[in-house]
């Protein structure tokens, strides 16, 4: 069993903060970016097991964790679980997690803005891109109020 002293009560894993008191399989689906799936093909992979609390991992286990985060293809994880396959830009699979993916995302919408396509165009009005209907709900935006007859 691994001393008292060993265990950590915070343990940042991919620049977040994670209570060590938390199972491997949950903290590391905390991590923006990190899905079920996602999360226990990591696990898999690392050979941990997915019941161990977070805070007895050592530094060195931590970095393996965020190598397998940021190098999914070098450890064999499908390509299918990746959230950025043939990337825009480089045309490359990627995962991309915390911070880089809410920049990602953004820049994303704003490509869709610039060329001015149905998605962008509907992003820009604040109207749902998805195809929802919106004769009965997102009332509450300012494009769908401003349409209403004003008494």
């Amino acid at each position: 069993m691994v001393d008292e002293k060993q265990f950590r009560h915070v343990v940042n894993i991919a620049s977040t903060d994670i209570n060590g008191d938390k199972k491997l399989l949950d903290a590391i689906r905390q991590i923006r970016g990190v899905s079920f799936m996602y999360g226990n093909a990591i696990i898999l992979v690392s050979g941990y097991d997915r019941s161990m609390k977070v805070g007895y991992l050592s530094k060195e286990e931590v970095l393996k964790f965020e190598d397998i985060l940021k190098n999914p293809k070098k450890y064999n994880i499908p390509i299918w679980l990746l959230n950025r396959r043939k990337d825009f830009e480089t045309g490359e699979d990627l995962h991309v997690v915390g911070a880089t993916l809410s920049y990602t995302v953004e820049n994303d919408i704003k490509q869709l803005k610039k060329i001015r396509c149905w998605r962008g165009i509907r992003h820009s009005a604040n109207l749902p891109v998805r195809g929802q209907r919106v004769k009965s709900n997102f009332r509450k935006t300012k494009s769908a109020n401003s349409k209403r007859k004003k008494r």
